[in-house]
Parts: C-alpha cells; structure tokens; sequence
C-alpha cells in the first residue's frame, strides 16, 4: 500500500494541474486534502458549477475534471493509460503518477476551460426543458 507522504507529492502534482484557472475560477475548497473550483454560473439547482477538484483518500487521490463529462470529443481523446485510471466519467484515481499522464491531464484542462461554461449552461437548459415537458399540467 502506498505511504500517505505519497499521497501527499500525487495530490500537489494535480492541484498544480488546475491552479492555474483558480483566478478565473472560483476556489470553493483548498485544504490539505481538498483542492476544489467552480465556475462563475450558478445552475437553476441554485449552486455553482463544479469545475474540477483533487481528493485526497485513504485508498488513491482522485483528480475531477467536468469538461470531460461534458464533451465527447474530450472524453474520446483521451489515452489508453489514462483511461486506465478512469474512473466513471469526470474522475481518475492515482497513488502515484508519471509524467505523461500528468501533462496529458494539463492538455485535458486546458482544452476543456474555454468552453465548459457554455456547453454546461446548454445543459443546464436542456434539463429544464425536459421537466417542463416532463411536468403533468
């Protein structure tokens, strides 16, 4: 079993993946076991939009990326040994990890900011017609 110190170097190395976007994102968690970021939009749920987080668990340190969730062609690009690590669909648990997989998840990041907000508020609004429509009169 992995030592928690290595937990500790894996969560650093994800968080450093997306704080970068934290002055364009909001920091809705960042503690020792905790990194998390939303975006600027609040869902008619009433919350903010989950961007991406870091985890840190008793088992592996898991990275969220919601782009992913939210775009096929995203999701579709991403390696084999990435995919190893998957998962469901926003979600990739890590004990350790080696360079490629990291600057893949920084490519992942970075192709997925521009237009999240956009493609999440289609969503958004798709969900709400499907109960309007759904909705007994």
């Amino acid at each position: 079993m992995p030592k928690p110190q290595d937990f500790d170097t894996t969560f650093e190395q994800l968080k450093n993946i997306l704080e970068p976007y934290s002055s364009r994102l909001i920091v809705s968690a960042d503690n020792p076991s905790l990194f998390t970021l939303e975006v600027d939009y609040v869902m008619k749920n009433k919350h903010r939009l989950y961007f991406g987080g870091v985890r840190k668990g008793k088992a592996y340190v898991s990275f969220y990326l919601m782009p992913v969730y939210a775009s096929a062609e995203l999701s579709g690009s991403i390696s084999p040994a990435l995919q190893k690590r998957r998962q469901g669909k926003s979600c990739f648990n890590f004990t350790s990890i080696d360079e490629p997989l990291l600057a893949e998840l920084e490519d992942l990041a970075a192709k997925g900011i521009p237009n999240f907000r956009a493609v999440a508020e289609a969503m958004d609004a798709e969900r709400s017609a499907a109960r309007r429509t759904a909705a007994p009169a």
